[in-house]
């Protein structure tokens, strides 16, 4: 990864570490972010895009070992299946057996999504957070997502409190959904 990409990644961890909303881009569509555990964050994206808390959001990391303890009380081969390669991003949804994860996380459902992300930059705000970080596509509700930048200023002016100005990933689409219990796909 290019030291620029990096060097941003920190200083967007740095806001999220504030308990700002930020905006980087993924796999295939720029994202919003924040940190899980910061219910006021949170509650600005879900403002931001005029999304339902009961809906729930994506938790993306780079690094396995930020998924751990939320894997630990699964059986292995459900520890496999979350960790094996997979030909697109895909996006588990991972039962929170000890109810590790608040509400405003994983809204009404029992299982909280969670994708371990390929995408360099992804990967060094983790990294530089020290943890999984918010991720759901930065659009409001209706509106396509955002494919660059520029849509992301159109949609949220200046309502961010940092945009991660680094390229998407190769994907296509947004990531894929899939059941870690069953391994059904969920959305394509």
């Amino acid at each position: 990864m290019h030291a620029s990409f990096d060097w941003k990644a920190m200083l967007a961890a740095k806001v999220l570490d504030h308990g700002g909303v930020i905006a980087y881009p993924t796999e295939a569509v720029w994202g919003l972010g924040a940190d899980p555990f910061n219910p006021k964050a949170v509650e600005r994206i879900l403002e931001l895009k005029q999304r339902s808390i009961d809906k729930g959001l994506i938790l993306v990391s780079g690094q396995a070992e930020h998924f751990l303890p939320y894997l630990e009380p699964l059986e292995d081969l459900l520890i496999e299946r979350f960790f094996a390669p997979q030909d697109k991003p895909t996006t588990w949804l991972v039962p929170d057996v000890r109810s590790q994860i608040p509400y405003w996380v994983k809204g009404q459902h029992s299982s909280v999504a969670m994708r371990l992300t390929q995408h360099p930059v992804c990967a060094a705000l983790s990294q530089h957070f020290g943890g999984p970080v918010i991720s759901t596509s930065a659009n409001p509700a209706s509106k396509p997502s955002a494919r660059s930048l520029c849509e992301v200023k159109h949609y949220f002016h200046d309502a961010l409190d940092f945009c991660l100005s680094a390229p998407l990933g190769g994907a296509g689409q947004a990531s894929q959904i899939r059941d870690l219990r069953t391994g059904t796909v969920v959305r394509i």
